[in-house]
């Protein structure tokens, strides 16, 4: 670890860790020892109907692959599928 400096808790027991290089909106797992010292670890979130994609090599490779062929211009246009949507489903 590097020391950063010292804060101190405002009255809601908040601390401020922008000499750190924590931003707005930054995202962390909180761990705490025996001794009282924290462990701030970076997290990224995704939604869970992406999980997929992250738990499947193939899946991955392929989503890659058409990303790749999509970005150099490698498109083959199917028309519409405006006929396979469902129109009536409330879910989404």
């Amino acid at each position: 670890f590097v020391p950063q400096g010292e804060v101190v808790a405002d009255e809601r027991a908040r601390l401020a860790f922008g000499k750190a290089g924590v931003r707005k909106d930054d995202r962390y797992a909180v761990a705490t020892n025996d001794q009282g010292e924290i462990l701030l670890t970076p997290l990224v979130s995704i939604p869970k109907r992406e999980l997929f994609i992250w738990e499947n090599q193939i899946a991955r490779e392929e989503l890659g692959r058409g990303l790749a062929e999509s970005a150099a211009g490698q498109l083959e246009d199917l028309g519409s599928f405006a006929e396979f949507a469902d129109l009536d489903n409330e879910d989404d």
